[in-house]
């Protein structure tokens, strides 16, 4: 704690910078910023653009790179990037940002940040186009949490030839994240046929009956093959979820306990 105080009365530390490290968190008028989380369980911190305001967006990004010398937002809408980006100008003009218009995830980087470097791969799969945007939420957090990620795009049941064609590179991933819309068919038949973990996301395309997710979603519970599932959309859910079962490869193939990356 003194070298906290110290550093902070050396002018070291912003105030904002020394209450994260004393409490784990920064508290502003847009809310807490959990600065300590990526520690605390391995998955960094990300802020959700859905449902704030610009302001408390800017704010919390702001936090984000003063206390972690990071941020990750979700959901980010163009409007809401270019205010971010006009405000670390400003105050943080040696970050690098990143913005993803299509998955909206907005990546910053401080210049003291170290990416982390994980020796294991995550595999990203859609059955389609429309799949795009939970799959690019999922890579970006994959990324971030330091895994290699390889995109395989539009490979849907609907032709099982381009899906079957792409199996041999499927199989070299230690983990797949695979979004499907429709009646989400693609992670139950991939995992039948692959001997990796695989992370399922319904994505809410489809119209009518069991529209919006609800029949990708249930059919992915009801899956006779052996997945895991999150909930519908959730790219960021499924990235972090293929970028713990990472970090424990990388830690077991350091200790030499597994063999290295397929």
């Amino acid at each position: 704690m003194r070298d906290v105080l110290e550093a902070l009365a050396d002018g070291e530390l912003s105030p904002a910078a020394a209450e994260a490290k004393l409490r784990g968190y920064v508290t502003s008028d847009a809310g807490r910023f959990d600065a300590a989380r990526t520690q605390r369980s391995g998955v960094p911190e990300a802020i959700l653009a859905s449902g704030k305001t610009i302001e408390e967006l800017v704010t919390l990004v702001e936090a984000s790179v003063e206390t972690t010398d990071r941020a990750i937002a979700t959901r980010v809408d163009q409007q809401a990037a270019s205010a971010i980006r006009q405000q670390l100008a400003d105050s943080h003009p040696d970050a690098s940002l990143q913005f993803d218009d299509r998955s909206g995830t907005l990546i910053v980087h401080g210049p003291s940040f170290e990416q982390p470097d994980l020796d294991a791969s995550v595999g990203i799969v859609t059955a389609g186009t429309s799949d795009a945007v939970p799959a690019g939420e999922a890579a970006a957090i994959a990324v971030e949490m330091g895994a290699e990620v390889q995109r395989v795009d539009d490979i849907g049941v609907a032709s099982l030839d381009r899906m079957l064609d792409q199996l041999p590179r499927l199989r070299e991933q230690d983990v797949l994240v695979v979004a499907a819309g429709r009646e989400g068919a693609l992670p139950t038949v991939l995992a039948g046929l692959v001997d990796v973990p695989i992370i399922a996301v319904p994505v809410s395309t489809g119209y009518g009956h069991g529209g919006e997710g609800e029949a990708a979603l249930s059919g992915m519970l009801q899956s006779c093959t052996a997945l895991t599932v999150v909930n519908v959309d959730a790219g960021f859910t499924a990235g972090a979820q293929a970028g713990l079962i990472a970090r424990q490869l990388d830690s077991a193939r350091a200790d030499g306990a597994v063999s290295e990356s397929r």
